[in-house]
């Protein structure tokens, strides 16, 4: 029974919470806000509810508004040099995973020489560490699906090599999160399902990894019996402020895994899919792989009982194999309107699979050296196989 915990990561949960923004002791004088190339942040007033808690505080600002749902390394380059010309001291990630990932990553740009890609482990990385400490960073997320506001990683993609890899640190934590329920409510139907799916993922995976711990399985299996719960009525609901934020918290404490466990060879498995077709969600290109990945766990017979737990936290409380898992996150899938999804209709191709499974191995690799048992390259291609549609 050994193992390490880290989470630095002062947290605000609950409705209200941005409210309290201002009463923080917040990490600077001048914030660069870090916000998606979209309109919801500033349609819904979530921007202007930010920028009259700054000024409250007395904190001034400057905007970056050019994230992409699958945020890419051009951008960070660029909101990194914004910062450093506005002369913002700590950056305010608002919105999503994509945006608070980026903020993550403007913040250690903005402090170290060269290029991101200088201080990337996998693919053509050039494995480098960041010599001088990042920014501070401040995330405020309005989803909940990456818990990249309790964990270190920012998962970015270059855009012209179409490698999407994870990057993080110790330093790489955010020093102050807010997660709050009510800039939730207007996310729609499907992004909830998929966002929620993501945040499925990150426990099961964390609860599977071979860096297991106690602590660690006591906050998988609290994500996952939350989302299995309250996932279906979030996105039939979306006002439903209760389901909210009990998938609000299950995407926090997968946050938490994601610090002391981390995924397994699913997320490796995923990212080339939208590292090379950037339209694709990352959460429904998890669930499009999802049923083929866990039956092939469960037919290996190497993590029997841990399925079956995870099978029960998913509401399967007579489960009794680890099959009982498939079907009940085949049965979480159509209650959530998501069990139709197909590669195709993102213009996946079948006869690319091969080459999606070599990416695999090569941009995150390290995913699969933490599974249950190793994987080898053409059981991971059958998986593209079977989940192809």
């Amino acid at each position: 029974m050994k193992f390490q915990y880290y989470i630095p990561t002062k947290v605000l949960f609950g409705c209200g919470q941005l409210s309290k923004l201002h009463k923080q002791k917040l990490p600077g004088k001048k914030a660069l806000i870090v916000i998606s190339s979209g309109t919801s942040v500033k349609k819904f007033g979530y921007l202007a509810k930010v920028q009259e808690q700054l000024d409250k505080a007395g904190v001034e600002y400057a905007v970056f508004d050019k994230i992409l749902p699958n945020p890419i390394q051009s951008h960070v380059m660029e909101g990194a040099a914004f910062a450093k010309q506005e002369g913002c001291d700590f950056v305010i990630g608002l919105g999503g995973g994509s945006i608070i990932d980026s903020a993550k990553a403007i913040a250690v740009m903005a402090t170290n020489e060269g290029d991101f890609w200088d201080y990337i482990f996998g693919g053509t990385g050039g494995k480098n560490m960041p010599k001088n400490d990042p920014l501070p960073i401040v995330a405020i997320t309005t989803t909940a699906g990456t818990g990249t506001e309790a964990d270190p990683w920012a998962v970015i993609t270059h855009q012209d090599r179409n490698e999407k890899i994870g990057f993080g640190y110790d330093k790489s934590f955010p020093v102050l999160s807010i997660v709050d329920p009510e800039l939730m409510v207007s996310v729609p139907e499907k992004l909830t399902a998929y966002q929620g799916f993501d945040a499925l993922f990150h426990s099961t995976e964390g609860y599977l990894n071979k860096n297991m711990s106690p602590i660690n399985d006591m906050y998988t299996l609290k994500a996952i019996e939350l989302i299995g719960k309250y996932l279906p009525i979030a996105v039939k609901d979306g006002q439903n402020l209760e389901a909210r934020e009990n998938v609000a918290l299950a995407n926090t404490l997968s946050g938490m895994s994601e610090s002391i466990s981390g995924c397994i060879s699913e997320h490796a498995m995923e990212h080339p899919l939208s590292g090379h077709n950037p339209k694709l969600e990352h959460g429904a290109g998890l669930i499009m792989i999802c049923q083929a990945y866990y039956a092939y766990w469960a037919h290996r017979g190497v993590v029997d009982q841990r399925m079956i737990d995870m099978a029960k936290a998913l509401g399967r409380r007579d489960a009794t194999k680890p099959e009982d898992f498939v079907t009940a996150l085949h049965e979480l899938m159509v209650a959530c309107g998501v069990d139709d999804l197909k590669m195709s209709d993102y213009g996946i191709q079948e006869g690319d699979l091969e080459m999606y499974t070599k990416a695999a191995y090569e941009t995150m690799g390290g995913l699969f050296t933490v599974d249950p048992a190793p994987m080898p390259f053409e059981d991971c291609f059958k998986i593209y196989q079977e989940s192809y549609k």
